[in-house]
């Protein structure tokens, strides 16, 4: 049978603020070859060798994980959501009960979805030379050829013998300079990718003897998951009550029949902004953008831009990172400080931390271009076949000019057709809908106006059921 890829597609992506936020974190922006690394991650397990893939992903993700498969032509998939975080054991356990449920010899891959890896080829040698082990009932993990003394990955000691799949001798913790540097002059230790390839069996079995409380509870929400569209949505009680635990603490560091396949396919788990940096071509002087960007007498700076124009003069080792509204200077050493500086954000309670300016709904998506007193305007972008839920507002009347496509708006039950140039209006409280008849996107200026403007003036007049949309 085929190897089943689980990918697992949780975390926030905090240290690659402000391009990544909770609501779109680093795995789903567009920003190796204009695919984001959650399709590069899908398309690595896309020949014949594997079975369609298995997701499972934070229930706010949802849309963006189906979107994302459709692009990446592997919406064949399964995906299931889990209602909170629970580390990597917790979805260890699902993937191996899911695929034990379809067939009792199956093997399962367990990979996140956050890690660029720039050569796919070695790494699916790295598998199939693994398989033989895994089938034997080992777990496999694939370490990463060290290239240099790194303290920010945990390790791997090796025991010292040949071949492609060696023993595990034991998980070692991220070192300080000194042990890094010890590590790499051994020659036997490899950096933890957090990647592993086990028979469902097996990893059924070790949760029984080494972490039964968490198979107990991953059975429980599984028992009480539910059909929801192409979702299956964990049951999420039962999910909280999960131990929030990883993988390696749960089974690996307990387990006596651990396996690795050393691979150096051109890993990075892009941990950082210094790591993005790192995999970016650079020119002369050791500069890398993506955007508009100009350097003068400038070395080894970073500048990501969503749209504004970067200069950097003078500086060196200075990353710059431009959105639409926030903005993130900091030198590459103090890359791993950007967490602390969105953990204050969040203390703030900050917009700026959960979402973009440009927010993403199941029927497209939504932009705020400006706001004042009274009134706000908006971009709205409705894919083809889409329709936002039917609603009304107390405080503010809306306004719609259809900038491309045909948008379809039903006002107090009646319904209109309306094309590039042509605007419609809804008075305070009046219900409407809106939607996009056409077989092409639907752009949309929106202008609300009124006493009060806010997401939370929205009376929604969905069917139960429904996926909640607004605007």
């Amino acid at each position: 049978m085929s190897i089943i890829p689980c990918i697992l597609s949780g975390g926030s992506g905090s240290r690659l603020w402000p391009m990544s936020r909770s609501m779109r974190p680093k795995q789903f922006l567009p920003m190796f070859d204009g695919e984001s690394l959650f399709q590069k991650t899908l398309k690595r397990f896309a020949s014949d060798h594997f079975a369609s893939p298995l997701v499972i992903c934070n229930a706010d993700h949802r849309f963006l994980v189906g979107e994302q498969m459709a692009g990446a032509g592997r919406s064949g998939g399964s995906i299931v959501l889990e209602p909170i975080g629970r580390n990597t054991a917790a979805p260890a356990a699902l993937a191996a009960l899911l695929a034990f449920e379809q067939d009792d010899d199956a093997l399962v891959l367990l990979a996140p979805s956050d890690h660029l890896v720039a050569r796919p080829d070695l790494f699916v040698r790295a598998v199939e030379a693994a398989e033989p082990a895994a089938r034997a009932g080992n777990i496999v993990t694939f370490g990463i050829s060290p290239s240099e003394p790194n303290t920010g990955y945990g390790y791997i000691r090796l025991k010292p013998e040949e071949g492609d799949v060696r023993p595990v001798e034991a998980f070692v913790e991220k070192p300080d300079r000194q042990r890094a540097e010890t590590f790499l002059a051994d020659g036997n230790y490899v950096w933890n990718a957090g990647i592993f390839l086990f028979s469902a069996r097996a990893m059924i079995e070790e949760f029984e003897r080494q972490a039964p409380e968490v198979l107990s509870g991953t059975r429980a929400a599984l028992t009480g998951a539910r059909r929801d569209l192409d979702f299956l949505r964990l049951d999420a009680e039962a999910f909280a009550a999960v131990p929030d635990i990883s993988i390696d603490y749960a089974i690996m560091e307990h387990c006596e029949r651990i396996m690795c396949v050393p691979v150096d396919p051109g890993w990075n788990d892009l941990g950082s902004w210094s790591a993005v940096w790192e995999t970016l071509e650079k020119g002369e002087e050791g500069n890398s953008a993506l955007g508009e960007a100009m350097f003068l007498k400038a070395r080894d700076n970073l500048v990501i831009s969503d749209e504004a124009l970067v200069s950097v003069i003078g500086l060196e080792k200075v990353m710059v990172i431009a959105t639409k509204d926030a903005v993130l200077v900091a030198n590459q050493d103090n890359a791993q400080d950007v967490k602390t500086i969105v953990d204050r954000l969040k203390v703030d309670g900050r917009r700026e931390v959960r979402e973009h300016r440009r927010a993403w709904r199941p029927w497209g998506s939504r932009e705020e271009i400006a706001s004042g007193e009274r009134f706000q305007v908006q971009e709205i972008e409705i894919k083809p076949g889409a329709s936002l839920t039917e609603q009304s507002h107390v405080n503010r009347a809306e306004h719609w000019v259809v900038v491309s496509g045909t948008l379809e708006i039903t006002i107090e039950g009646e319904r209109h057709l309306i094309t590039e140039n042509q605007s419609a209006y809804a008075p305070v409280g009046a219900r409407h809908r809106l939607a996009n008849p056409g077989r092409v996107a639907t752009r949309v200026i929106e202008i609300q106006s009124g006493a009060y403007i806010g997401d939370d003036d929205i009376v929604r007049y969905a069917d139960e059921g429904s996926e909640p949309s607004g605007t």
